[in-house]
């Protein structure tokens, strides 16, 4: 039987890094896909002067891809500014994973998606706007 998941997909669903929540968050996204029942939020604390993502946390609940893709996406974000997190791709993460299978690929978007929302709340809590992370 072929392994439908990669090495680093079963690692990072293993030993899952950056899960938990972060008290008083700058931002929080929340997304869920009501067909698999997925749901994650992302917790951010930004530096308010380089708007450097200081730290990054996630809560999913949802299966083995959903996991190791929020996972990735705290890892490939943390230390980056905003604009820099902004441009991560739901592929490129897939793709850091070593892939997906074709049916999982949904989970991707659900990480960059909530990432998306976290950084429009701190945005928005801050009188800006997601249109100056756009190039």
């Amino acid at each position: 039987m072929a392994h439908l998941y990669s090495k680093e997909v079963i690692d990072l669903f293993m030993n899952p890094q950056n899960m938990g929540e972060i008290e008083n968050p700058d931002g929080v996204g929340k997304i869920g896909n009501p067909v698999c029942g997925d749901i994650m939020w992302i917790y951010l604390k930004i530096n308010p002067e380089s708007d450097v993502i200081e730290d990054i946390k996630v809560k999913t609940f949802g299966c083995v891809a959903a996991i190791a893709t929020s996972s990735k996406t705290t890892m490939m974000t943390k230390g980056k500014t905003l604009k820099e997190a902004y441009r991560l791709t739901k592929k490129q993460v897939a793709d850091e994973l070593g892939g997906l299978p074709k049916q999982k690929m949904h989970c991707s978007n659900l990480a960059v998606d909530a990432l998306h929302r976290a950084m429009e709340d701190y945005l928005k809590k801050n009188g800006r706007s997601m249109d100056e992370l756009v190039d």
